[in-house]
């Protein structure tokens, strides 16, 4: 007997493959193609030269690590050829915790493919580091979750750790441009080192406020869009109050407003008639918040007093990695 239930994997599959065009992901690309158009000019050229980056801000949930592997995707695709005739290449590593240089250079090699053997110096570990990503025609890394090798207190540390990635950045014999993505507090510690803060472009992926007509009509059309991908009605849901509890219950944050329509329009998918009702986004906010069932901004009249953003963004972060329960357990 097979534990894979096919009607959720077609009705969830296409909602999970989504990619909605944000305008964040072209000023997103601009920079990239900022950053590639600069190291081909200075390769082409010849002899040493600084490389470029990117640092990519905004709050846990809004979208960043999606949109940078939606774009590394592309640029990885072969398509772009640097001067010496290779496809160019972009690897990404996720810092899930503190990690020292050493540490970090362990972790890029795993991912170059290279696992590490025997005893290392932190000097010979980033030697390999060069060495392969020469050999495989890697121009830069991403480094995702990137606050988690700062700290609040040392600051030799910290200005070690700047000054190594400034290294990377200025390599003589291979530099590699760098993309960093984290929260705002990224960028406060990225500013300190000002020689490595001139090479960078940032990129800030900010929340959703619906006093902007454009953040509005964004949310209208990423509503539609899923909407129409779980082929279900929404035409009678979509009200200016309930765009404005939605962007509430996710916290103003565009990642969320998205995890929330899909779990809402795979309820409804299955329901007789594929309406989709504001119950089905107060069963979808109890699942991934943990907060009772039926006890929503989506239900409740003064959702906006009665509900602490904060909090709410606590019991995401406690919920976020539970397993969502079958589309049968909610409501019609």
């Amino acid at each position: 007997m097979s534990f894979v239930d096919d009607a959720v994997v077609n009705v969830r599959k296409p909602l999970l493959a989504a990619r909605f065009p944000f305008g964040r992901a072209e000023n997103l690309r601009e920079a990239l193609k900022w950053c590639a158009t600069d190291y081909y000019t200075k390769a082409d050229i010849g002899g040493r030269f600084e490389a470029r980056g990117i640092v990519v801000i905004g709050e846990s949930r809004q979208g960043k690590t999606t949109e940078i592997d939606t774009l590394l995707k592309a640029f990885n695709d072969g398509t772009t050829i640097m001067p010496d005739g290779r496809p160019a290449k972009i690897v990404s590593c996720l810092l899930s915790g503190k990690v020292t240089w050493k540490d970090l250079g362990v972790v890029i090699l795993e991912v170059l493919g290279y696992p590490l053997r025997g005893q290392n110096s932190q000097t010979e570990i980033w030697s390999k580091v060069r060495k392969y990503a020469e050999l495989q025609g890697v121009i830069g890394i991403h480094f995702d979750e990137c606050q988690h090798v700062f700290t609040a207190a040392d600051t030799a540390t910290n200005q070690k750790i700047l000054d190594s990635f400034k290294s990377l950045l200025k390599d003589h014999n291979w530099p590699l441009m760098l993309i960093f993505s984290g929260i705002p507090s990224l960028a406060t510690h990225i500013k300190k080192e000002e020689q490595l803060d001139r090479l960078l472009r940032t990129v800030e992926f900010k929340g959703i406020d619906l006093s902007k007509s454009t953040d509005m009509d964004e949310l209208v059309h990423l509503v539609f869009s899923y909407g129409d991908k779980a082929s279900v009605q929404i035409e009678d849901l979509v009200t200016e109050d309930f765009l404005k509890r939605l962007s509430f219950a996710a916290c103003h944050r565009w990642g969320l407003v998205i995890e929330l329509l899909i779990e809402a329009f795979s309820m409804s998918a299955f329901s007789a008639d594929k309406v989709c009702l504001i119950d089905h986004f107060s069963a979808a906010f109890s699942q991934k918040s943990g907060f009772p069932q039926g006890y929503s901004p989506f239900t409740m009249a003064n959702y906006d007093d009665n509900f602490d953003q904060e909090k709410m963004r606590q019991m995401y972060e406690k919920t976020r990695t539970r397993k969502s329960p079958g589309p049968n357990t909610t409501p019609d």
